[in-house]
């Protein structure tokens, strides 16, 4: 489980640099006003999904998947409030708002999707 959540912070990390170079570079136009709010957002979710999944799945592994699929669920429930709630209090431009939320969220779903396949396969066959 350790190794998930290094993976984790390492997946954050490298998803973060390209807003930063954006930011630094002079090209901030390409991200919405409180882009790191919604980063982080679909982050603190993704972390969530993945610890509670891989908790679940150390206890009682039959559930892995139908706790994956109930997480992801609310994570995308989760997911579509936020943006509701986000263009309603801050009206951003919805062509830059629509790249930068699913540059977000696709990336965080594609890791845990990969997670989901490391975890299920089997990592050594004695």
């Amino acid at each position: 489980m350790l190794r998930v959540i290094l993976s984790f912070f390492l997946f954050v990390i490298i998803t973060a640099v390209p807003p930063v170079l954006l930011t630094y570079t002079g090209h901030s136009g390409w991200l919405v006003p409180r882009f790191w709010l919604i980063f982080f957002f679909i982050s603190a979710l993704t972390f969530i999904t993945v610890f509670m999944v891989n908790f679940v799945g150390k206890i009682n592994y039959s559930l892995y998947t139908q706790t994956f699929l109930a997480a992801t669920t609310v994570k995308i429930l989760a997911a579509m409030f936020f943006a509701l709630f986000f263009l309603m209090k801050v009206k951003p431009d919805n062509g830059i708002f629509l790249a930068d939320f699913f540059y977000v969220y696709f990336l965080n779903i594609a890791f845990e999707i990969y997670g989901l396949l490391c975890t299920l396969r089997n990592q050594k066959i004695k």
